[in-house]
């Protein structure tokens, strides 16, 4: 499915006629302005799956949160941004398919790293307070269990109840009524898969900024397969910044090589960063 059609940086004529006269002695970070004033952006047509590729630098996150911030969907996590940055979404333009709803937008999200990490930090803490709560619990099941108890008025009633219990039950049983499961901990790749099959909902547009990072190879397969199919039959649409060989190998996905000379739309095997792992495996053949 293809919600966003078409999207379009300021050129660098339109950057030039922005700051013509301006006084830039108060300012320092123009950011966005500049990112691409040496190699220009041509105007981004978008598949159901659009990877744009980069190394560091190459002004791949920079483009996805300017889109985000385009169609109004909200980060998570801090992004980087200046006093300017609503004066380059204003010369930005992008169309949509006629079909797409407003609905469609607003389950849409961009998914970062940041956002990542924030998930497991959020599990290891959950468990924390849960393991905390459960040595109280245990606490509490032993002084109910074996101290006396004589209800006086009806203010004591929540207590009996709690006396009771503990007097019908084990430790384990006490502490399970009254008490969550520990949510599974699993390792960071695979809490960060589950991050992303979690996130990802039917109809919708995603953005997603390195999901590569914190997965081992088999997780980016499992997560190039399920963007791969969410895409293919579940209405989704994916603008996704990576230099993952794994990722960028999905099929029939469009791929903007940010690092070309101008930058164009390239094949996932021409782009120097699968080649230099080919080159490498080839190197190291005899020793498989």
């Amino acid at each position: 499915m293809v919600y966003l059609q078409t999207f379009q940086l300021p050129t660098r004529e339109q950057e030039e006629n922005f700051f013509f006269g301006f006084h830039r002695t108060c300012y320092t970070n123009f950011y966005p302005f500049g990112v691409f004033r040496t190699r220009p952006l041509p105007p981004l047509t978008f598949e159901p799956v659009t990877i744009l590729y980069g190394g560091n630098g190459s002004g791949k996150s920079t483009v996805l949160n300017v889109i985000a911030a385009s169609l109004g969907i909200a980060h998570r996590s801090a992004y980087n941004r200046s006093s300017f940055f609503a004066d380059y979404l204003g010369l930005c333009r992008h169309t949509m398919a006629p079909r797409c709803s407003a609905g469609v937008l607003e389950n849409s999200r961009i998914l970062t790293s940041d956002d990542v990490f924030d998930y497991l930090l959020d599990m290891r803490c959950l468990n924390e307070k849960i393991d905390r709560k459960r040595d109280e619990l245990l606490a509490e099941y032993t002084q109910l269990k074996y101290a006396k108890f004589r209800m006086r008025s009806l203010d004591d009633y929540d207590a009996m109840k709690r006396h009771a219990a503990a007097g019908r039950s084990s430790g384990s049983g006490f502490v399970k009524q009254n008490l969550m499961e520990n949510t599974p901990l699993q390792s960071n790749g695979q809490s960060a898969l589950a991050f992303f099959t979690q996130a990802i909902r039917e109809n919708a547009l995603y953005l997603l900024d390195e999901p590569e990072n914190s997965l081992s190879v088999t997780g980016q397969q499992e997560l190039q397969e399920f963007l791969w199919q969410s895409a293919r039959f579940f209405g989704c649409q994916f603008i996704i910044a990576t230099h993952s060989p794994l990722l960028l190998a999905m099929p029939q996905a469009k791929i903007y090589d940010l690092d070309a000379q101008p930058i164009r739309s390239r094949k996932w095997t021409e782009l120097e960063n699968v080649r230099a792992y080919r080159e490498f495996f080839q190197l190291h053949e005899a020793e498989f």
